[in-house]
């Protein structure tokens, strides 16, 4: 009946009506557009200070306040050829990577179509979405250190004896730092789908799960009373 009432009206007013349609499309249609300019804004100069911030309370700042207290750098990394230092070496080359890449699509965007991006994956949602992640993966890290306090090390420290943390967030999983950083990494690809943001990505999901299995099998050799163990068998290793 609805069909027979539109064909039922003037024609003068079928028209008005069809011109107030298109003139709304083109309305929504720039909104649209002023979105995307801002988003793409936000995305070219957010992510750098993202980036800064992120090293300077997930890295800078824990690293001095726990030698501040313990009179130790919590870095354990150094240049021994180990499986571990290995690890780290991966680990610095893919926050360079990062860095370099981050920069630029800031500074220099002439040069964004040599990092091969992939366009089909070019879309507002993936990119509000990834916000999201990069966000609350950076509060994820932060409760987690604050969780650790004193504990909190880069690598496997076999200098010093570290109480094994068990609550909060390391009660849902063995590893959430590693899940906060794998997940900052997914969040930047989403950002800015190209080669490198998944060579970034994959490259650092697969030294995550070398180092953490290091760490379990140190953990293990250093387990005196079963503590470790039975965490080890209770709480996952991701989710």
């Amino acid at each position: 009946m609805w069909l027979l009432s539109i064909y039922a009206m003037p024609k003068p007013l079928m028209k008005l009506l069809g011109k107030c349609n298109l003139q709304f499309c083109v309305l929504l249609s720039s909104i649209v557009h002023e979105l995307n300019c801002y988003m793409e804004i936000i995305i070219r100069y957010g992510l750098f200070v993202y980036l800064l911030l992120t090293f300077i309370l997930t890295f800078a700042w824990p690293s001095y306040r726990v030698w501040r207290v313990t009179g130790h750098s919590p870095i354990t990394f150094s240049n021994k050829d180990t499986a571990h230092d290995f690890v780290g070496s991966i680990f610095k080359i893919l926050l360079l990577l990062q860095l370099i890449m981050v920069g630029i699509y800031t500074f220099t965007m002439s040069i964004v179509p040599y990092l091969l991006p992939f366009w089909f994956l070019d879309f507002s949602s993936f990119k509000i979405i990834g916000i999201i992640i990069l966000l609350t993966s950076l509060i994820w890290i932060l409760i987690a250190q604050i969780q650790m306090a004193n504990a909190w090390r880069i690598g496997i420290d076999t200098k010093n004896d570290l109480s094994l943390v068990q609550s909060g967030l390391f009660s849902l999983t063995r590893n959430p730092i590693f899940i906060g950083m794998l997940s900052i990494l997914f969040g930047f690809f989403l950002l800015l789908p190209n080669a490198l943001s998944l060579l970034i990505f994959t490259s650092g999901y697969i030294c995550m799960q070398v180092q953490v299995r290091l760490e379990e099998e140190y953990l293990h050799s250093q387990d005196q009373d079963g503590t470790y163990r039975s965490y080890f068998l209770k709480t996952p290793r991701w989710f």
